[in-house]
Parts: structure tokens; sequence; C-alpha cells
């Protein structure tokens, strides 16, 4: 019986599995993939139970009414605010409305994995950039663009250093691309930066007419991972040609209503964002006392670590011990482990689970 190879893009031969991975279980301290320490703020539950009964119907087709105020918001208008399920949702849209097979995406590395994947899906082809002394090298990237070059991605603060590019120089980074190349800027961990002097890529490169598209999302400091809800904002163009390649029901019911409930508690924000770098100190010191020393820098809720051999090695050890961290090979940081800060009690698994394993490495 055939499993149907011959009828597969070979291209795709380039791309990982995509195979189902088993969730961490309810008591697992779940350190792998940067999600908030805390749940959905109380205003999303009431509206997520507020939603409940209307399941029957389908969502707001292309989300109008978040669209409309998250264009409120961040002053544009809206047909420039497209919502999506999720941030990287939004990667793979902008390289269906960008790329075509043979064109070129400009990409730090390491840095978020579907910048990568997501260009190749396309058949266009990742110009992986090295960072500088674990900083992304802006100098080096601009070189690389060349007139194939339709895309060049940034992460600010990157995944998995955790460290921002400095404002001043992204913004002129930005206003020295080519006409033909659109600037795609991360801002996932936007939220828990400090506001005084952050790099804001709406309001300082957007809104003021440039060539840049800008992701967001509610999957980090709003407790949103489950529901799968983030959003772009850019030219009107690149907006109009990402919502043709958009499925029409992309972001469910309760996505749309919680995350419209979340927007107004500004104060809550605040609280998390404090918080986190409570919980962010106290996993440096949790790892520092095991002899590991994390990346110094990071501003979002997560922390690299060089553990000086093959870092998959150890993040399955680590598994053993109900303890999932991201093991650094798939965004080009073998040697490395990405760790994110958690609760008290993950933090106590993550201690007794690093007594256990660093004490029996290499048996």
């Amino acid at each position: 019986m055939s499993d149907g190879a011959r009828l597969v893009r070979r291209s795709l031969e380039l791309l990982p599995p995509g195979d189902p991975v088993a969730s961490p279980a309810a008591d697992d301290a779940s350190l792998g993939l940067n999600e908030g320490v805390d749940g959905a703020f109380p205003s999303a539950l009431a509206a997520i139970a507020d939603a409940v009964p209307r399941l029957n119907r389908y969502p707001g087709r292309g989300s109008d009414v978040l669209v409309s105020a998250l264009a409120a918001r961040h002053d544009v208008q809206p047909t420039q605010v497209v919502v999506t399920a999720g941030a990287d949702a939004g990667i793979g849209y902008v390289c269906q409305a960008v790329l075509d097979a043979g064109d070129e995406a400009v990409i730090p590395w390491p840095s978020f994995p579907s910048f990568v994947r997501d260009t190749q899906k396309r058949d266009a082809l990742p110009v992986t950039v090295p960072l500088r002394e674990s900083r992304v090298d802006l100098e080096a990237m601009r070189a690389s663009v060349t007139a194939r070059t339709r895309l060049v991605f940034v992460a600010t603060p990157n995944n998995p250093t955790g460290l921002v590019i400095p404002r001043d120089e992204l913004i002129a980074f930005v206003a020295a691309l080519p006409d033909h190349v659109l600037a795609v800027i991360d801002e996932a961990y936007f939220d828990y930066l400090d506001p005084v002097g952050r790099l804001d890529a709406i309001a300082d490169i957007v809104r003021v007419g440039g060539d840049a598209l800008v992701l967001r999302t509610f999957s980090k400091l709003y407790g949103l991972a489950g529901l799968r809800v983030g959003y772009a904002v850019g030219p009107t163009a690149v907006v109009a040609a990402i919502r043709k390649v958009q499925r029409g029901y992309d972001v469910g019911s309760l996505a749309q209503a919680a995350a419209l409930a979340s927007l107004a508690d500004t104060a809550e924000v605040q609280r998390r964002r404090a918080a986190n770098g409570v919980a962010v100190a106290a996993l440096v010191s949790t790892l520092r006392a095991h002899g590991l020393e994390p990346l110094a820098g990071s501003v979002a809720n997560f922390v690299l670590v060089d553990v000086g051999n093959d870092a998959g090695r150890l993040a399955a050890k680590l598994l053993e011990q109900r303890v999932a961290v991201q093991a650094g090979e798939v965004f080009g940081a073998p040697t490395a482990l990405r760790i994110g800060a958690g609760s008290d009690a993950d933090l106590a698994l993550l201690d007794a689970a690093l007594g256990v394993v660093l004490d029996n490495r290499g048996r």
C-alpha cells in the first residue's frame, strides 16, 4: 500500500516533522514555551463566559470588532490591522502574501524558527545572519539584502536571547531598507518591556509611514496562549494581501472576546510586568545555584543558558523529572536551553530537577 509520498512537494523535505507533541501534565513545570505565568485576565474570563452560549454561531469574520478596537488603541486605520491566530500565524500569512518561489528573507540567527520555516514553505530562501555577541547584527543583515530579498525579519526582544534591539538603531535600519523589502518586526514580548524608552514599532515606524509589519500577541503577558489570538499592524496594501490569504474564520469567538476584554485592564498589565521581573530574577538565582549562568540582559519572560554540551539530552533528562524546557537546536543554539519564568511551584520543580540531573550528568 502506498504511503502517498510521491504526491507531496519535494521541497517540504526541508521542514521538520509536524507530528503532535504531548503537552506537559497539569502539575508539571511547563517552562519551554515562554507562556505567561498567570492565566487569562479576570475581565477576559468574564467575557468568555458571556460568549459561551453563542458558540453555535460563527465568529465575527475578520474579527471586525477587535480590529476596530486595536486600530483605535494604536491610532491607525482599521485597514492597517489584521487579527490572526497568534503572532505566529501572522508570520505565515505575510510570507504567503509577499514571497514567491526563489525570493529571499533575511533572518537573524538564532531567532524564532517560524521565520525560517514559513519562508521555506513558500519555496523561498531563508538567509540567516549570525548574531554578534548574542545581539542582532543589523549591519550584517543590511549587507545581506539583495535584489531578491523581499522580507527582513527581526524580533525585539529576540527569541531565544531575550535581548532588545536599541530603538534608534532599529528605526534607522528599517528606514534604510530598499523599497522592495518589507521589515517584519516581531514584538511578541512587547508588554514585558519598561514603557520608558522602549521601541513601539507601531507608533515609531508604521504610524509615520514606514514599510514594516509589526506583530503582537495576547499569548504571553495576557495569558491567552491556549486561545491563539494575535495581530499585525502595517501598510494597508500588505494587510489587504494578508486578508486575501487568511482563512475567513481564522480566530474563534472566545479568543476575540477575551482579547477585546483584556485591552482595557492596564493595571493588570502593569502588575504582571512587575511580577515577571521578580520571576525572572528568581529563575536566574536558581540556575546560578546549580552552576549555570544565563545570558545577561533578558527583558522578556525567559532566559537562555549555555549548558556546554548536548542541550537536547539535558532537556530530555529534565522532562523525566517533570520539567519541560526548550532545547536550542530548533533555533540555532544546540548547546543552549531556553527556560521560561514560571510560578513558585514551577521553580521548586526546576530546582529539584536540576539537582537530580546535574548530579547525574554523564552517567
